[in-house]
């Protein structure tokens, strides 16, 4: 079970830029590791944009951006050109990582049941330890509220 306190799941999965990208090739960094449903679609676009206006900001605070949803490569590629996004997207199309991240959810849209992506944003800090978890994430302004974390008044990502 991911929580916060314990090392983040190691992932490899396939880039926007069709390569492979592993979580530990961030060690050293800040992670952003945002889970979304899909591309495209208006909460998904909603919340892209607003990291993608801060990605400056995430960058100060030494702070990387990966989005992951089960879209293919080629979707998230049109996604990222059409909004011009300064962040890797990843996919999971088989959804192992949705699974082991544990966003991969039963919901329920007009009573009908499915399983989907629960929007659900983990902050991951130098180490590959999890400092903080949101859940059932709002799009609109959820990137600020992350940046906020990340900085190093809050006492998030002070050394134990």
């Amino acid at each position: 079970m991911v929580v916060v306190g314990k090392e983040a799941p190691d992932f490899t999965l396939e880039s926007d830029e069709e390569k492979q990208v592993s979580l530990k090739d961030y060690r050293g960094k800040k992670v952003v590791l945002y889970f979304y449903p899909k591309d495209g679609t208006s909460g998904c676009t909603t919340e892209a944009l607003e990291f993608k206006d801060a990605a400056e900001q995430f960058g100060k605070e030494g702070a990387v951006i990966l989005g992951i949803s089960k879209d293919n490569v080629k979707s998230h590629q049109k996604f990222k050109e059409k909004h011009q996004l300064p962040f890797t997207l990843l996919s999971d199309p088989e959804v192992k990582v949705l699974n082991e991240y544990g966003v991969w959810k039963e919901k329920v849209l007009y009573g009908r049941k499915y399983m989907g992506t629960e929007r659900t944003t983990f902050l991951i800090d130098e180490k590959g330890i999890i400092r903080k978890i949101y859940t059932k994430v709002k799009p609109e302004g959820h990137a600020q509220v992350c940046l906020v974390d990340l900085t190093k008044e809050n006492g998030l990502f002070l050394p134990d």
